[in-house]
């Protein structure tokens, strides 16, 4: 088959090695000049002027990601070098908060949470206790159940310096409209997902040579196209039931923007598609329209001699004034010493306010004067992950598949949800292929 892939994010190039696997012609267009959507690297200047590799947000992996570190293997990427390997770890700049031992999993979730600073035994059993509840329950609860509610029975203490943070870095939606299930899916599948699942991969390297660089590289390699800087300018149905982008004929095609994207672009291919095909178009953009989003901001900060005593901590967060859940120290990360990259999830100020209220949390709650040298402010990072939300199916139309971390999926808005979609779609669009 001849497969077309719009879009080169992760999901797209995830799509275009898996369409290459399986023996199919895969040809990527994508209207920027570099690969990697929403998970690309940056150009920065530190305040001495010197130039620096950035990345449009910090993200992290964690070793349940088990497909993308398949991909990433596949096109001559080592994760263990790429990437710095840690316990989950999810502890403040004074020790306190949870630290998981080296051991074999579920022994390691018992132990951190048996072992974490600053809980008392009332705090300990309150987690424990909802923990058995939650695996006897098979990891399920109702569709409209949110985090808040999913964990009304845990401590104070759980909730502000365990449940929140981790709740707003997985499903990027603050926990009292976050989804119960998917949360518990995600702690089920890290926690218990065996050795390594719920380990920190933090990376060493950009996000564009983590995976879509190396992607890219490996599909033309292969005999792919990867075509930057080329938009879609038409996109239509044949009568023989193939598609046409750009008037260049593909025995399938796969939708991998973001769905605000997708959504616009398919209604208006919608106007001059056959009525069947248009009804299909039009039926789908209604459902991902509905979808609401949440920001992500990234406040990179620098200071000469700057340095944390994790490469990673969380950080006590407030949306008025202390607006950052997490900091990263990117020279234990293979950055230059003294640049910081501060984590805003699920936010909602600003660009200047948000890098001068977290300069300020730098200050306070590290002892750090730090100088800003940029700001990323992701309007629509990820969709708002909450209870009994319906989010788009992959089948669009006979040969027009989407992929995207955003379509129906068990998984949050993560690397590994768009990773695995980009999957899905190759083996849907074989065997509806298979099907002709």
């Amino acid at each position: 088959m001849k497969i077309a892939i719009v879009g080169a994010g992760w999901a797209g190039m995830a799509a275009a090695v898996a369409a290459t696997q399986a023996g199919h012609t895969a040809a990527v267009f994508e209207a920027a000049r570099a690969v990697g959507g929403r998970a690309r690297a940056l150009q920065g200047t530190l305040p001495d002027g010197s130039n620096v590799v950035l990345d449009n947000g910090q993200h992290i992996m964690i070793g349940a990601y088990s497909e993308t570190l398949r991909l990433m293997r596949q096109v001559g990427v080592d994760p263990e070098t790429a990437c710095l390997r840690l316990p989950l770890t999810l502890q403040f700049p004074d020790g306190s908060g949870l630290a998981l031992p080296r051991w074999f999993a579920p022994l390691d979730a018992l132990g951190g949470i048996l072992g974490a600073v600053g809980w008392s035994w009332t705090d300990k059993w309150s987690l424990l206790k909802a923990a058995a509840g939650w695996q006897l329950g098979g990891f399920a609860c109702a569709p409209g159940t949110s985090v808040a509610q999913l964990c009304h029975t845990l401590s104070p203490r759980v909730l502000e310096t365990l449940i929140d943070p981790l709740c707003v870095s997985a499903l990027n939606t603050p926990a009292e409209r976050a989804s119960g299930q998917v949360f518990l899916t995600v702690l089920k599948d890290s926690l218990l997902g065996g050795q390594g699942a719920s380990n920190l991969l933090l990376p060493r390297v950009d996000l564009a040579r983590l995976f879509p660089q190396a992607a890219a590289d490996w599909v033309q390699a292969q005999g792919g196209s990867v075509r930057l800087g080329t938009r879609v300018e038409q996109l239509a149905c044949t009568a023989s039931g193939r598609w046409c982008i750009n008037g260049a004929p593909f025995d399938a095609v796969l939708w991998a923007t973001s769905s605000s994207n997708a959504a616009s672009a398919l209604m208006e291919y919608a106007q001059a598609a056959p009525e069947l095909i248009a009804k299909a178009l039009r039926q789908w953009t209604a459902v991902a329209q509905t979808l609401q989003f949440e920001a992500i901001a990234t406040v990179y900060a620098y200071a000469p001699g700057a340095h944390l005593s994790q490469p990673m901590l969380a950080l006590r967060s407030h949306p008025t004034d202390a607006p950052a859940q997490f900091v990263f120290d990117r020279g234990q990360l293979g950055g230059p010493q003294g640049l910081l990259a501060f984590v805003v999830s699920a936010s909602a100020g600003e660009r200047e306010a948000l890098q001068r209220q977290v300069l300020e949390q730098a200050q306070v709650q590290l002892g750090l004067a730090l100088l800003p040298v940029q700001t990323v402010v992701e309007k629509r990072a990820t969709f708002a992950c909450t209870p009994g939300l319906v989010r788009p199916a992959q089948a669009i139309a006979p040969g027009l598949l989407a992929c995207g971390d955003y379509v129906a999926g068990p998984y949050p808005a993560t690397l590994e949800g768009a990773v695995r979609s980009g999957l899905e779609a190759v083996r849907l669009a074989t065997a509806l292929a298979g099907g002709r």
